[in-house]
């Protein structure tokens, strides 16, 4: 099943769909947009000339860690050129909105094209593309798989979990949303029985947990799906080779449903061209440009009722947790707290 519906369309979105923002831009004396992106895809450099050749307007690009950009953003203060910061995971987004580097904007078309639960209750930052955050196991070696993120910590499956460092954003934003579906004291406990079961030091990014699998590491693990479809589409050492191996389940489906993780931006605080950025943003939530996110880089577009890419779509339908992920990132600083506590390194 899935949970995804259309939205209505505002007049101005249908507008943009339509191809009008080349020419609601045509007579702005200021050409140029100035974007900070932590996003590392190659594959994205398709948006960016695609919204010039729309638009006329040129897109100049800073690109790094986010934490990086964001205090070269609060260090710039009002003379900073940027435009746009495009970062990934709500907690990134959430840590710029309090550090003072974006600002809330008005616009009828992410308004009606982003789900209420996928954007800033101020309207600072917005998510673009989506990436469930599910279980992936060994189907040689794990015949009751776990099928919600809680049963990780069942003592059956001692010796047998991996699991990124709590360091790492996804980490931090999976424990704050348990925290936000079953509370504080429940989430520690949680952590506590997922510490005790793995079968190796947090390490690697969400690729080497799945070569964790393969190599026979560890049985169960927990990455984003982009990185599994995209092991589907290409060749992916250590992981495409023997990917049929592997199973995967959409965890919670009779409870709250699959954690996702988001890819988002907003508008800079001190933007010089506010409006060149809130058209970009606009763009980015257009049917072409969602599509290419899952077409390009293996996302769940944001938008509902977007086709998904051959890859994406392999992986099947699911019912996804629509808490409100602005909430969910305000959990972030107990989610390390308790990540200290249990001795999750």
């Amino acid at each position: 099943m899935t949970t995804l519906k259309h939205s209505p369309l505002s007049l101005a979105a249908a507008a943009i769909l339509l191809g009008s923002v080349s020419t609601a831009f045509a007579d702005n004396s200021s050409k140029e947009l100035n974007l900070y992106s932590s996003r590392h895809y190659d594959t994205d450099e398709r948006l960016y000339t695609d919204f010039t050749e729309a638009t006329g307007i040129q897109i100049n690009r800073i690109e790094g860690n986010a934490d990086e950009l964001i205090a070269r953003m609060r260090a710039e203060g009002a003379n900073s050129p940027a435009d746009i910061l495009l970062t990934v995971d709500t907690s990134r987004l959430e840590r710029a909105k309090d550090s003072g580097v974006l600002q809330s904007i008005e616009s009828p078309i992410l308004e009606a094209r982003i789900p209420a639960n996928l954007q800033d209750s101020d309207n600072q930052w917005f998510g673009f593309s989506q990436r469930a955050r599910i279980i992936f196991y060994d189907k040689n070696d794990v015949q009751d798989p776990p099928m919600d993120y809680i049963s990780l910590a069942d003592p059956k499956y001692k010796g047998m979990v991996c699991h990124r460092s709590s360091s790492n954003a996804y980490s931090q934003t999976l424990l704050a949303a348990v925290i936000e579906n079953h509370g504080a004291e429940a989430a520690k406990t949680w952590a506590e029985g997922v510490v005790a079961n793995f079968a190796r030091d947090p390490e690697g990014g969400d690729t080497d947990q799945l070569r964790g699998i393969v190599s026979g590491q560890c049985d169960i693990s927990i990455a984003n799906t982009y990185y599994f479809a995209r092991a589907l589409r290409l060749d992916v050492e250590g992981v495409s080779a023997d990917i049929d191996q592997i199973g995967w389940v959409f965890p919670a489906q009779d409870a709250e449903g699959a954690h996702m993780n988001l890819s988002g931006g907003g508008v800079a605080a001190h933007a010089p061209n506010k409006d060149n950025a809130i058209a970009f943003l606009e763009y980015l939530v257009s049917d072409q440009a969602q599509q290419y996110f899952s077409a390009g880089n293996d996302e769940f577009p944001a938008v509902p009722g977007v086709a998904l890419s051959e890859s994406v779509a392999k992986l099947g339908t699911f019912k996804a947790d629509d808490v409100d992920l602005s909430a969910v990132a305000k959990n972030i600083p107990e989610a390390q707290k308790i990540f200290n506590q249990v001795g999750w390194k």
